[in-house]
């Protein structure tokens, strides 16, 4: 794990030292949102024509309904029916998980409405989806048995996530119970990643570009007792960006984290003023990325274009499975 302190050089650690790099009175907040294998294979049925189509379901619209990332979306059409689950033999591995395109978005969104109900419907999801791995992962090896475990931090909880919030997949129920040790609480909120957001940013002005919502909540009594730790002293601990980019959207001017219950679409970009975050961890991002500008905002652009040099050269690994960072404010920033 390389500690950016922003004036103050880098060091190399590991995620183990976590507890001796922060303080008692300190409070490390998780995103326990729980990956779901939101991958599903099937066919498309048009009069007598039969075609192999793949979706990703990122949103849930209601009982019946999803939003969904197809490939190759240019073979769908409103009222096109898709069977889902059907193995070499073509027979369906659950039977009737069939859907129907109510609607055709841009750039691959669609609109799925299930003959299923949940809760039969998340039954079915469970039994035939795939997890949906990163493509520099499933694009070198097919998916196996562990990836559903692999893929997934060990507080995962609330179902609902397309996409692992991968700073927490370094934590250990070792290493949460010596942070509790060291006076270091840990508490849940809960922000549903979806795939928009890793996606490039693909213009020249970052005001071009758009996330998508994310569904998140913080209760009351997180909300409470987090202002509650700023009150004494103690600093708020983002893991994650996800973590981050929530409590943020929670947060008043002045810093006072409320309860959240809602969708989040927000996009910080160098010149954001934080509120309610005082260090970070995180994993290494892409170049052009949404979550670079993030952190460049946090600690300083110049600063982390120096750590990813840095974090190249010592050899630290990228990505959803590689290593962590751990920020401190850039100047004028300090907790």
């Amino acid at each position: 794990m390389l500690v950016v302190r922003p004036g103050q050089g880098f060091a190399d650690r590991r995620v183990r030292d976590l507890p001796e790099l922060l303080r008692a009175g300190d409070a490390l907040v998780i995103n326990d949102t729980k990956v779901i294998p939101a991958e599903l294979r099937g066919e498309r049925f048009r009069d007598a024509h039969v075609t192999p189509v793949s979706v990703t379901l990122y949103k849930r619209i209601g009982a019946t309904r999803w939003r969904a990332f197809a490939r190759p979306a240019r073979r769908l059409a409103a009222g096109d029916r898709i069977r889902f689950g059907t193995t070499a033999d073509n027979a369906c591995l659950v039977a009737g998980l069939d859907a129907t395109v109510e609607e055709k978005g841009e750039a691959g969104d669609v609109l799925l409405r299930f003959d299923l109900s949940t809760p039969v419907l998340d039954e079915a999801i469970h039994a035939i989806g795939h997890m949906p791995l990163p493509p520099y992962i499933a694009g070198r090896r097919a998916e196996d048995a562990r990836d559903r475990a692999d893929y997934q931090t060990v507080y995962a909880q609330e179902e609902g996530a397309v996409a692992a919030p991968t700073a927490g997949l370094h934590f250990t129920e070792g290493l949460i119970e010596r942070l509790d040790a060291a006076g270091i609480a840990l508490h849940r909120v809960t922000l549903h990643v979806g795939p928009g957001t890793f996606l490039p940013v693909k213009g020249h002005d970052t005001a071009d570009h758009r996330m998508h919502a994310e569904w998140g909540t913080i209760s009351a009594d997180t909300a409470s007792a987090l202002n509650h730790v700023r009150a004494r002293g103690g600093r708020i601990v983002a893991v994650g960006t996800t973590s981050l980019r929530l409590l943020e959207s929670a947060a008043d001017t002045d810093g006072k984290i409320k309860s959240f219950a809602g969708e989040t679409s927000l996009f910080i970009t160098p010149g954001y003023r934080f509120r309610a975050v005082d260090v970070l961890m995180t994993n290494f991002h892409l170049p052009r990325s949404t979550l670079f500008m993030l952190v460049s905002a946090f600690s300083g652009r110049q600063t982390m274009i120096e750590a990813y040099r840095h974090a190249i050269e010592t050899g630290y690994r990228f990505y959803s499975y590689g290593d962590a960072c751990l920020l401190f404010p850039g100047p004028g920033r300090e907790a």
